[in-house]
């Protein structure tokens, strides 16, 4: 008959018997934690738009983005200055957070809150973003000196709000988000799409009509559109400012997701929601010129 073992060498193997399995989850664990980090790694970024501009980064949702980009560029088809789009931003940024509520106190809504019983239009026109922008630049361009007014004051007696300090803690923010929006810092704005393709769902396709009929909306008469030579994509140009042509490149990136843009170049800068992580990147083709103020916008397929 075998010898039974002794209650050492039982409790020795248990032991071994224990570490062999505390091993075993140490590396499922740690193969786990790889496997992640690799997946996660290799993810596409959440959707989302950033502006760097001197140190400071702003980070908006793609709604914030659209919304901010038409507020600039109502202000462009009127030719007003840089500083009305920081007053009607920080004014937004206060109001609704850039976001085109359907609510609000008594019967505030949209973008700047505006009232119908105030006179500002009805409840349908205010929640138009291109309108409701009309409505308050025809309302700041009144005020004289405006351009010379702090931030809060301009807007203040713009809003005439109950809180009339609130609108200074947006200056700063706004005023960077004015410099991207305006094309005074070329290549600040750029989105994420939140895929690794040009879009991870919904299916719609790209529409070049729908494209040009947008910018002639919100730029007016300040945005030239054509057909280009290259299939999908729409030229555009606003004279020879290369301001205006950023403006135009980063209005194009900020309204990405809902006009299902592919790809948006400038000269030798390029934005693709393919690679959308990667921000602007610059192609030095050699078509491509640095002094070239076209703008093309290639929708998805």
């Amino acid at each position: 008959m075998p010898e039974s073992p002794s209650p050492a060498n039982e409790k020795k193997r248990r032991g071994c018997g224990l570490r062999v399995t505390a091993g075993l989850v140490v590396l499922l664990a740690l193969g786990g934690y790889i496997a992640y980090r690799l997946e996660n790694n290799n993810a596409p970024a959440a959707a989302g738009c950033t502006v760097k501009t001197d140190g400071n980064d702003l980070e908006l949702d793609t709604d914030q983005a659209a919304n901010a980009a038409t507020i600039a560029a109502v202000a462009m088809s009127r030719d007003l200055p840089e500083r009305a789009v920081t007053i009607a931003l920080a004014t937004a940024m206060q109001e609704s957070q850039l976001r085109n509520l359907d609510s609000g106190d008594r019967d505030s809504l949209g973008l700047f809150q505006q009232r119908p019983s105030q006179g500002w239009g009805t409840a349908k026109e205010i929640q138009d973003p291109v309108y409701a922008a009309g409505a308050f630049f025809d309302s700041l361009v009144k005020i004289q000196g405006y351009t010379k007014l702090p931030v809060t004051v301009a807007a203040q007696r713009v809003q005439r709000s109950g809180y009339p300090e609130a609108y200074a803690q947006h200056e700063s923010e706004a005023t960077s988000l004015s410099a991207a929006l305006t094309g005074q810092e070329g290549g600040s704005l750029s989105c994420t799409t939140g895929a690794d393709t040009a879009y991870s769902a919904g299916g719609r396709l790209g529409d070049t009509a729908a494209v040009a009929a947008r910018l002639k909306r919100e730029f007016g008469s300040r945005a030239k559109s054509s057909d280009d030579s290259a299939p999908r994509t729409v030229a555009v140009t606003s004279g020879t400012s290369r301001a205006r042509s950023w403006q135009l490149a980063q209005w194009a990136v900020a309204h990405a997701h809902d006009l299902k843009v592919e790809q948006v170049t400038l000269g030798d800068s390029r934005w693709q929601a393919a690679k959308s992580d990667k921000g602007w990147q610059q192609t030095k083709t050699a078509d491509a010129k640095d002094a070239d103020p076209v703008v093309r916008i290639t929708v998805a397929r």
